[in-house]
């Protein structure tokens, strides 16, 4: 197994950024990775003027992986997502969706044992990691680690969790993947801003698929297949993640557009990823056992 430490870590991704790592196809990978904050607020109490903006989301990587070319899709299966004892969660004037309403930032640290997420208020929420921060390089100029978009990115999506592969469409030469800001858990739509960031180690096994054509990246998890689209506005991610579902049952089962659209209205779930990002991200789920029935996968 190859381990890059979360020194190793970048805040864009870029098909101009210098590996850290290279690995091949089939092979297994560990990031070390640090909060979303950069480790800055360790402490209950710590002032939030202390905080450097421009150190957030890093992701450690990039990974290069030896055989990946612009056209593929890269297959990243989540095998392990370890966290810390502590999280950290913020709110803030600056950011969220209720961010009028918060008249100054405050940071709250957050203990995590025995499976479960001590809040602010007494209140317990079981823990569920998840990757918030994996993508690739993406074509044209580099994109923050904290803005989503077709290359993955900072989806905040929390499905990508222990068992879920990651389908990325595949840009730049070597791919140049990265993994970061993780959660211990986190809601729909992260309305504050911030789930239970955390630091933390994820395990990743990378393959290569050459029969997949995606534009936008693509999640399987044991029971479902998500299209994930980010845009400007919600209403255009939740356009954007239908269509490419659209084009997925259309393509791999062979189905006419009425069909599809029938099978999707039926028995699809439109959801939302997260509200605070630069960019809004949307998924469109469809569960796999109503495919199994046909013989056939979507991915």
């Amino acid at each position: 197994m190859i381990s890059v430490s979360d020194d190793k870590h970048v805040f864009s991704l870029s098909a101009e950024a210098v590996p850290a790592a290279r690995m091949r196809v089939g092979q297994t990978v560990r990031l070390e990775t640090a909060d979303c904050f950069a480790g800055q607020i360790r402490a209950p109490g710590e002032a939030p003027a202390a905080v450097d903006w421009a150190r957030i989301n890093p992701a450690t990587g990039p990974v290069f992986v030896e055989g990946a070319a612009p056209g593929d899709v890269l297959s990243v299966l989540v095998e392990r997502i370890e966290v810390a004892p502590q999280g950290v969660m913020a709110v803030s004037p600056e950011f969220g969706v209720l961010c009028e309403r918060i008249p100054a930032t405050v940071f709250e640290i957050v203990p995590i044992d025995g499976g479960l997420a001590r809040l602010p208020g007494g209140f317990e929420v079981p823990v569920r990691p998840m990757i918030g921060v994996i993508g690739v390089a993406p074509a044209g100029a580099p994109v923050a680690c904290g803005s989503p978009g077709s290359h993955g990115g900072n989806m905040d999506t929390w499905l990508i969790a222990e068992g879920a592969v990651v389908y990325l469409p595949v840009a730049a030469p070597g791919a140049l993947l990265v993994a970061g800001d993780l959660h211990a858990v986190m809601g729909d739509g992260e309305i504050c801003g911030t789930g239970v960031e955390v630091a933390g180690s994820v395990t990743l096994r990378v393959d290569v698929r050459r029969d997949l054509e995606f534009v936008n990246p693509v999640v399987e998890t044991s029971e479902l297949v998500a299209t994930i689209a980010s845009a400007e506005t919600l209403d255009e991610a939740a356009d954007l993640a239908t269509r490419d579902m659209a084009d997925l049952v259309i393509q791999r089962l062979g189905l006419s557009v009425a069909t599809a659209t029938m099978l999707m209205s039926a028995a699809g779930q439109l959801q939302v990823s997260q509200v605070v990002d630069p960019l809004k991200t949307a998924r469109f789920c469809l569960p796999k056992r109503i495919i199994a029935r046909l013989g056939r996968d979507l991915v």
